[in-house]
């Protein structure tokens, strides 16, 4: 089944080739090198969901129903071939599995960011988005822990913009766009030792939870 944004067809075929094959070698980056399954994705312009439906709840932020995820260790021509029964999707990366979430402000997290490579602490993989957020990848247990870390740490009754994403989330992988507002873009882009290994939440939390709470 075929998939196209918002209707609108590429002026030229040379640009739609381009534009696949840019897609299928970052699908398979994320499945060949960090051994992460890749979801294809709804877009949006203009606020409108290319799923079709009017009222959908996370405009251009999920899976398309009727697509199969590319699983981990996919190679380019396997990327490739299913990103061809989907193109224009954005790619997706399931949470829960390799590595959970910690979201914070973009201002906050980029400070905390910075601080943390200061101090020496293990980092993996940091997002930000056009939404205005940052998305440090930790290892999985993060969402489910979460609660239980911040009480040790007394951050438990804190007004803190943090929060952390599990199992059945998705995030945007960069350089996807996100919901019509622009792409998403590394600050910290995957090696192979923190793709496949993220640190655990507790390592960066006291931090996040320290520039949050100031913020």
């Amino acid at each position: 089944m075929g998939f196209t944004i918002g209707g609108i067809r590429e002026m030229r075929s040379g640009t739609r080739r381009r534009g696949r094959a840019a897609g299928a070698t970052a699908v398979a980056e994320y499945t060949g090198l960090w051994g992460w399954a890749v979801a294809p994705g709804a877009r949006a312009s203009a606020g409108v969901c290319s799923c079709g439906d009017t009222a959908c709840s996370a405009p251009g932020a999920h899976p398309l129903d009727f697509a199969d995820e590319v699983p981990p260790g996919a190679t380019l021509g396997m990327a490739t071939d299913a990103w061809a029964e989907v193109p224009g999707a954005s790619m997706l990366l399931p949470v829960g599995r390799s590595f959970d979430v910690l979201d914070v402000p973009e201002a906050a997290g980029r400070r905390a960011l910075v601080r943390m490579e200061r101090m020496g602490l293990p980092l993996g993989p940091v997002s930000v988005t056009p939404s205005g957020r940052t998305q440090f990848f930790v290892a999985p247990g993060a969402a489910a822990g979460l609660p239980g870390l911040l009480y040790r740490m007394g951050w438990d009754d804190a007004d803190l913009d943090l929060r952390a994403l599990g199992r059945g989330a998705y995030v945007t992988a960069p350089p996807s766009d996100l919901g019509g507002l622009g792409p998403v873009r590394w600050l910290r882009p995957p090696v192979p030792d923190t793709a496949a290994a993220p640190p655990q939440a507790r390592l960066l939390l006291g931090t996040l939870a320290y520039i949050c709470h100031r913020w």
